[in-house]
């Protein structure tokens, strides 16, 4: 008898759930909302001299996004190529220090990752000669987001880095020194 009632209470359950309506059933976690966007140290480039500048990602709490050299063997890494004009040089990037993490799911190995605001500095020198008025730059992010339970499929993000152009001897100012430093 005991064995009659399990069977059937189950199919009663599944049954039940069967029914129920899509508003009752676990959706798929949302991808996060991550801020990226372009800085540079000065309000115009000079011309024949180096500016700084930065990629920034603001990564929301309770997410991080893998670092560019993860330690996990399936983690993708972050990663950003600079396309510039012909002349500009772009320097190499230089990647914020991970911050190593075991999570809750998984199999309990660390992970390089980047939390909170990862910031993504280099150079970029506009050639003395350099004709142009200004300076775009097209900056290629490409990341990883996880949660402490999911990690989300990859992501491309594209920003335009426009600046100003000033000759040799014109006076520019700092600017982003929240980014940069003084």
């Amino acid at each position: 008898m005991k064995n009659q009632l399990i069977p059937r209470t189950f199919v009663f359950v599944l049954l039940s759930l069967y029914g129920l309506p899509a508003s009752f059933q676990a959706a798929p976690e949302p991808q996060p909302s991550i801020g990226v966007k372009g800085y540079y140290a000065n309000d115009k480039a000079q011309r024949g001299r180096v500016v700084r500048a930065a990629i920034v990602m603001d990564i929301p709490g309770g997410y991080h996004v893998n670092a560019n050299k993860p330690l996990g063997k399936y983690a993708i890494p972050t990663t950003l190529k600079i396309d510039a004009p012909k002349g500009i040089n772009v320097g190499a990037v230089n990647f914020p220090r991970a911050i190593v993490r075991k999570l809750k799911a998984g199999n309990n190995e660390p992970l390089a990752v980047y939390e909170g605001r990862a910031i993504m500095r280099f150079n970029v020198t506009v050639p003395a000669n350099y004709q142009g008025g200004d300076v775009v730059l097209k900056a290629h992010l490409r990341y990883q987001s996880c949660n402490d339970e999911v990690c989300f499929p990859p992501k491309n993000q594209d920003v335009d880095m426009g600046i100003g152009v000033a000759g040799r001897n014109e006076q520019v100012k700092s600017a982003n020194s929240w980014v940069f430093g003084k």
